[in-house]
Order: C-alpha cells, then sequence, then structure tokens
C-alpha cells in the first residue's frame, strides 16, 4: 500500500516541478502534464512490482520516477512557445 501512495507522490511532483521548471512548454491545461505524469508513475510502479515480484520496492520506486520524467515531455509543445522561433514543425 505505501509503495502506491509513494508513486502517487512521485508523479505529482514530477508533474508540478515540469510545471514549475517549464511553464512555457505546457500551454494547455496544467492538469495534462500533471496527470500524465501521476498516471505514468503508478503505473510503471504497479508494473515495475509485478515484473520485480515484490521483491525490490526501491527499484520500482526508481522506474516510476523515470517512467514519469520521460512520460511528462509528450505533453510539451516547444513549438508554442512565446519568443523567437527557430525551426518548427509546422509550416
Amino acid at each position: 500500500m505505501w509503495e502506491a501512495i509513494t508513486s502517487v507522490l512521485i508523479g505529482l511532483a514530477v508533474g508540478v516541478g515540469a510545471l514549475l521548471v517549464r511553464p512555457d512548454l505546457y500551454p494547455g491545461p496544467r492538469a495534462l502534464p500533471v496527470g500524465t505524469a501521476l498516471v505514468s508513475a503508478v503505473l510503471a510502479d504497479r508494473i515495475g512490482h509485478y515484473v520485480l515480484d515484490g521483491h525490490a520496492p526501491l527499484l520500482a520506486l526508481a522506474l516510476s520516477a523515470a517512467v514519469a520524467a520521460l512520460l511528462v515531455s509528450l505533453p510539451a509543445r516547444p513549438d508554442l512557445r512565446p519568443g523567437p522561433r527557430g525551426r518548427h514543425r509546422h509550416p
């Protein structure tokens, strides 16, 4: 039970941290990067717990943090940043 609560806290910390560090990359709703990090952290923890057969809970939580940090970049939109634009995805 404590692993699930910890993975939720990890997901919230990663999502809110992404918004605090780079708010210009997330022009949409603020719940999107937080929700993405939260769901990915919980799913990665559950999958890690299953794969590791519950023998290494700290490793599963580390996996949870790494996956959340990687997947929170999915809703990022660098092409919509204000300011000088270099190359963008849309013509």
